[in-house]
């Protein structure tokens, strides 16, 4: 029993309307208190100019600090941290393809990718990075505030401090809006996750010539853009927290939950890792290991320079994929309300299995079998494509990995079909499940970025 004197804990109100109604505000600010949306360019080619960065391929007998593991051939690093390429078999009871194999990257260790914001003039603004990875075609993207492995914001490779992460790990005075678990790509990841987070500061914060403070509404303008917003952003500014202006769906979230829940209990999977030397139809020479059909993806190694990172010269591995990918939403009103065409993907990566993706997601190079709803998105008609934009995928383990993001308009006349694996859903119901983890996968985590009103607007 209390004491008398005891203070007693006060109910509040299970969820905070305050950081929606912000963000929303931001977003529609289409101009920052720091810096023009028209200066952005000059001011990106002035820190790529003011900063040496080279990328080059190099024989894998030329990485430093990495080698083939005796007995199983798997890429490590000396220090036993960062990640590891290996071997990965894969079973399905259904489907197009119920068995292959193929190397993944194995990182266990949980990243943070964050982005700081602070109000100027009554306005939240975020603070974003212009930052070299060695995999995006144009090298240098706007990252989060910090984007960074467990390994490197704890000086395993004995470089820089990472700047901002004290706000990240608790260090500085902050206030957390949002902060999730997610996964990565599932076909080049196992079990891959990183947080996501999004923290105001409450304190001043020192600014770096590298970083900028841009509002939701400016960024919302760069998603449109070409290869500058970069896949550690898009994830992040996905999980921001956002007010649903329908309140209505197709399906209730308990039929939607439900449904996913089946998706994921129908499926028998089996992911198996294996070493990397054990690959049927993946052959490796002193440049690549790549797949005997010339699909897919190959695994490279690079040598690189890049003059504002916490490590200035290095060496790893890189998946370089086939050919370019598609990402795309079918999107459509559904008696008033914009809903877009959800697939219950399997990846054999994926720590559950099977995350809601874009309807269409694949390289189309990479099937014998077309996949569903393809043609649709590439024979679309101009007035049909609500949104595209060329986009990178994670450019610190990806070399030149590209998708063309795409939302494809259908015609509300025509009947609600829904293929089975297939749901249409709002992207209100998407944002209440990315604020769970493992629910939305990356790519369409992306697509919901600019859904949530970052990126487009009806």
């Amino acid at each position: 029993m209390l004491a008398p004197d005891t203070p007693r804990a006060a109910a509040r109100p299970r969820e905070d309307a305050g950081p929606a109604a912000r963000i929303a505000r931001s977003a529609a600010a289409t101009e920052g208190a720091r810096l023009s949306t028209a200066e952005f360019a000059d001011w990106l080619a002035g820190r790529g100019r003011a900063n040496d960065f080279t990328v080059r391929k190099i024989p894998f007998a030329e990485l430093n600090g990495w080698s083939f593991a005796e007995g199983t051939g798997n890429l490590v690093h000396r220090s036993g941290r960062f990640f590891s390429v290996e071997g990965l078999h894969v079973t399905l009871d259904d489907g197009p393809h119920r068995e292959w194999y193929q190397p993944i990257i194995k990182q266990p260790e949980v990243g943070i990718l964050g982005i700081l914001v602070k109000e100027f003039d009554g306005v939240l603004h975020c603070l974003m990075q212009a930052k070299m990875e060695p995999g995006n075609r144009n090298l240098l993207q706007l990252s989060p505030t910090v984007q960074a492995t467990r390994s490197n914001y704890t000086k395993v490779h004995q470089g820089a401090d990472v700047k901002y992460i004290e706000y990240f790990t608790g260090g500085r005075p902050r206030r957390v809006l949002a902060d999730v678990l997610q996964s990565e790509h599932g076909s080049w990841f196992f079990h891959k996750s990183n947080r996501n987070m999004i923290v105001e500061a409450l304190d001043d914060v020192p600014e770096d010539e590298d970083f900028c403070w841009l509002t939701f509404g400016q960024i919302a303008e760069l998603l449109r853009r070409d290869n500058v917003v970069n896949m550690d952003s898009r994830t992040v500014l996905a999980c921001a927290p956002v007010a649903d202006p329908d309140g209505r769906a197709l399906h209730t979230d308990t039929e939607l939950l439900s449904w996913f829940t089946g998706q994921r209990s129908r499926h028998d999977i089996r992911a198996e890792r294996i070493p990397l030397a054990e690959l049927p139809g993946w052959k490796q020479s002193e440049e690549d290991i790549a797949h005997e059909q010339g699909r897919f993806f190959k695994v490279v190694a690079v040598n690189v320079t890049a003059g504002n990172r916490e490590v200035t010269s290095w060496t790893q591995p890189l998946i370089e994929p086939v050919g370019r990918g598609v990402a795309a939403f079918l999107t459509r009103r559904i008696d008033g309300v914009r809903h877009v065409l959800a697939h219950a993907k399997v990846e054999g990566g994926f720590l559950d299995a099977v995350e809601l993706a874009p309807t269409v997601q694949c390289t189309p190079g990479n099937h014998d079998q077309q996949p569903p709803f393809l043609d649709r998105v590439l024979n679309a008609e101009p007035e049909q494509v609500h949104y595209r934009a060329v986009h990178s995928e994670e450019g610190g383990r990806f070399l030149h990995a590209e998708a063309d993001y795409l939302l494809i308009e259908t015609g509300d006349e025509e009947p609600v079909e829904e293929p089975e694996g297939y749901l249409w859903v709002t992207p209100g119901q998407l944002a209440a499940l990315v604020r769970h983890g493992h629910y939305v996968n990356v790519q369409a985590r992306t697509l919901l970025a600019v859904l949530n009103g970052l990126g487009e607007r009806d």
